[in-house]
């Protein structure tokens, strides 16, 4: 696929917008389906809904109304509202809104818990040793019971009601109706019928009997909330890292216009103004030093501890922090164009996005809650034409809708990939989408662009070598001179390391650019001209074979003392440049291997350079020499071949095979169109982050699997037990409960997923060039 083709299939789809929306009152996956379902009757929408979320993103014709969309789940029985741009203050309501929920849930826990316990061990006293009764005890019972399946209960029987209307069933229908059936058994028990004979012993546990339904109903509602809760703490845990990327933003800015400083709202900073940045102040947005130079931290959006030194026409990013200097900044992008916003929006994509399993997942989830509804009643009758009469048939019926609550199996695959996300987060991981997860898993070959992925994509002078004993820092200074009016790579590469030796570079007059060629002026009388190597170099001519066949980049310095001639003059030195490898390069190629991972390295640069990079980094299979689409054809080779196929790339010339490829990985310095075209940015300029981040994706799938198996595995096995009668409503209300909390604490443990790579985060110094020449590479070609 060409990024021609990208552009024109961007082109036909500008008639579908995308809406996010906040979806409250689902509780189970049967909520999910409902959602989608009532959605996706309307013409040309498209909806996926995440329960772990609450969020549905949504996909809709533009002349359809949003108004539309949100009248339609209203009309489903949810409550509805639309999404915008995250700012800060919308972060921070998002969160005290939910921690105002939160705490509202753990209220009603707290509660239930606190009359639960008495209710129980008062229950079971009166049933095992009935010489402890005493008068009215039961309307003691009744007392502690009611506020527990009333008040407590109360989201549950709402929600139960709301689908009713809309004749539709959820979780929260077996909930409230397992809850109403045992109160109200018990309460017409005690009504009608007076003390029953009670059993004894373990027996009363196993079968209890008449009123005692009301612990049942109590303990039902106390362990379902329990699980409420907890499953809330982990979706909030989940959503931290995305909240403390929204807060590096900064909610005003002071604009330079006229002369003038003027603080304004960040919202109203337009691309193209000129803003200040005082001292320990967050820069607003993404633009480039104007004037001025500082220390910018850069730790939070990449990781590396040491601050970066920026001035006069360097890039910075909007987020940083600028420390020990004072800057005015070009912005270039603003709001939602600015990288930080970018990587929020990635997140949010990611958390609302669901996976094939997941939606497999919510199909089944439809269709269970009216099954298990059916059983319940079949093992009513069933039991009653036993003979087992209306409190024996009762309680086995209870305990089949209680136990089939599919919390487990609507939070398995949600709860996971958003942990795992958030794990992602932290590591400077940024996955786009849920399916991306799933295809890391999947892949066994890792293609890998050269120039600025395994290298750090700036050219270093790396050797030196002076014709007749010349001297070194004479003709570095020279060549430095002339390289001051270029703007090429490998004039920048010499004059930062002339200036890096602290080497008196003078002024240079004359100066003429030779396309092609190189570049020629005049230094302190001298014509100096710096370009490609003859192709007879005479006593260097053993330095330039070396080089070559090393893969460097090789410039000649020539130097004649009479202007008028037209000649070179002659030859005073030859300079070997290099890109040198990534310090992180070869041990990310190691772990890629260790884990079975087949690596390629593809680059349109010369073979040579290429050998080079790859013997550095432990490569064996390298593909040279090849434009843009000859990598996407290599790509589509490597699928035909049948492997599952991983690209890594940072430039303009990487994004049509990031596109292609089962998974697309850019770096997060590479460009724009690199990380558009991407599944996953690795933000960190550390390969190794590239291992990590397929072990996050195989822990994720296998947390996935597992969660999965002890849902379905629960529900297959509990329903038969609960329909024969052998498990009592409490203990299977206690048995749903814990299945859900097991599945939410297994996929918490995705947090210590690649725990090794947590190294990155702990202060890994940044990356610096390096200069040993057997470990560069020459640009992809000489001037």
């Amino acid at each position: 696929m060409s990024i021609d083709s990208v552009t024109d299939r961007a082109e036909a789809e500008t008639d579908v917008r995308t809406v996010e929306l906040q979806i409250d009152g689902m509780t189970c996956a049967a909520c999910v389906g409902r959602v989608e379902r009532k959605l996706g009757k309307l013409d040309g929408v498209r909806a996926s809904v995440n329960l772990a979320t609450e969020r549905a993103t949504v996909e809709y014709p533009a002349s359809t109304p949003v108004d539309t969309l949100v009248e339609t789940v209203r009309k489903a029985g949810y409550g509805a509202t639309e999404l915008r741009p995250a700012a800060d203050s919308d972060v921070s309501d998002s969160a005290v809104a939910d921690d105002t929920a939160l705490r509202r849930l753990r209220t009603r826990m707290a509660v239930a818990l606190i009359l639960f316990v008495p209710l129980a061990d008062l229950s079971l006293a009166m049933s095992l040793v009935p010489s402890l009764r005493f008068p009215y005890w039961q309307w003691v019972v009744v007392a502690l019971a009611l506020p527990v399946v009333g008040w407590a209960a109360w989201p549950f029987h709402r929600t139960a009601v709301t689908n009713l209307r809309h004749g539709t069933t959820s979780m929260d229908t077996l909930v409230s109706l397992g809850v109403v059936s045992a109160s109200a058994w018990s309460l017409g028990a005690m009504a009608f019928e007076g003390d029953r004979p009670v059993l004894t012993g373990w027996d009363a546990v196993l079968h209890p009997s008449g009123p005692l339904y009301l612990e049942v109903a109590a303990g039902v509602t106390t362990f379902v909330l329990a699980g409420r809760y907890f499953e809330a703490r982990a979706r909030r845990t989940a959503g931290r890292v995305m909240r403390s990327l929204a807060t590096l933003g900064t909610d005003e800015v002071t604009v330079l216009a006229g002369g003038t400083e003027r603080t304004v709202p960040v919202g109203r900073l337009r691309v193209g103004d000129r803003f200040l940045v005082r001292p320990g102040e967050r820069i607003a947005a993404d633009g480039v030093v104007d004037d001025g130079r500082a220390a910018v931290d850069t730790s939070a959006m990449t990781g590396e501890p040491v601050p970066v030194e920026v001035g006069t026409g360097d890039p910075v990013t909007g987020g940083t922090i600028a420390s020990g200097g004072r800057l005015v900044v070009l912005a270039q992008q603003v709001g939602a164009d600015t990288r930080l916003a970018r990587m929020i929006a990635a997140v949010e994509r990611a958390q609302t996005e669901k996976s094939a399993t997941q939606r497999l997942v919510d199909r089944v989830s439809s269709v269970f809650v009216p099954v298990v509804l059916g059983l319940a009643v079949l093992t009513l009758l069933g039991w009653l034409l036993g003979g087992a009469g209306w409190a024996g048939a009762l309680a086995p019926a209870i305990a089949v809708v209680i136990i089939a609550c599919p919390c487990a199996l609507g939070l398995a695959t949600p709860t996971a990939l958003m942990v795992a996300t958030g794990r992602g987060a932290e590591l400077g991981i940024f996955v786009k989408g849920y399916r991306a997860l799933e295809t890391t898993r999947a892949v066994d070959t890792v293609v890998l662009d050269k120039t600025g992925t395994l290298t750090t994509g700036r050219m270093t002078v790396v050797d030196v070598a002076v014709a007749g004993g010349g001297d070194r820092d004479a003709l570095l200074a020279r060549a430095a001179a002339v390289e001051s009016g270029s703007e090429h790579a490998i004039a920048e590469a010499v004059r930062a390391h002339a200036v890096a030796a602290g080497l008196d570079v003078r002024p240079v007059a004359d100066f003429v650019a030779l396309p092609g060629l190189g570049a020629r002026g005049v230094v302190d009388g001298d014509v100096v001209t710096v370009g490609r190597p003859p192709e007879d170099a005479g006593a260097l001519a053993g330095h330039l074979r070396r080089w070559e066949e090393a893969g460097h980049t090789v410039v000649a310095v020539h130097v004649r003392a009479d202007p008028a001639d037209r000649d070179h003059g002659d030859l005073a030195g030859l300079l070997a440049l290099a890109d040198p490898v990534k310090d992180s390069a070869p041990d990310a190629v190691a772990e890629l291997l260790a884990a079975g991972l087949h690596p390629v390295l593809l680059t349109g640069d010369r073979a040579a350079a290429a050998h080079a990079v790859a013997s550095a980094c432990g490569i064996t299979e390298v593909v040279a020499g090849v434009l843009p689409d000859g990598k996407v054809a290599h790509v589509r080779a490597l699928q035909e071949q049948g492997r599952t196929v991983a690209m890594v790339g940072d430039g303009v010339n990487d994004a049509a095979a990031l596109a292609t490829a089962d998974l697309g990985v850019a770096v997060g310095s590479g460009t724009d169109v690199a990380l558009e075209a991407a599944d996953v940015v690795l933000v960190r300029d550390d390969l190794r982050v590239l291992p990590a981040t397929v072990e996050l994706a195989r822990a994720t799938m296998t947390t996935i699997r597992g969660n999965l198996w002890w849902a379905f595995g629960y529900n297959v096995a509990a329903i038969p037990v609960a329909m024969a009668g052998l498990l009592n409503p409490l203990l299977a209300g206690a048995a749903m409960a814990v299945s859900s909390f097991l599945v939410v604490t297994n996929s918490l443990r995705l947090r210590k997923a690649a725990g090794w790579a947590d190294e990155l985060l702990g202060g890994v110094p940044a990356e610096q060039p390096a200069t040993v020449a057997g470990d560069v590479t020459p640009s992809p070609s000489p001037r």
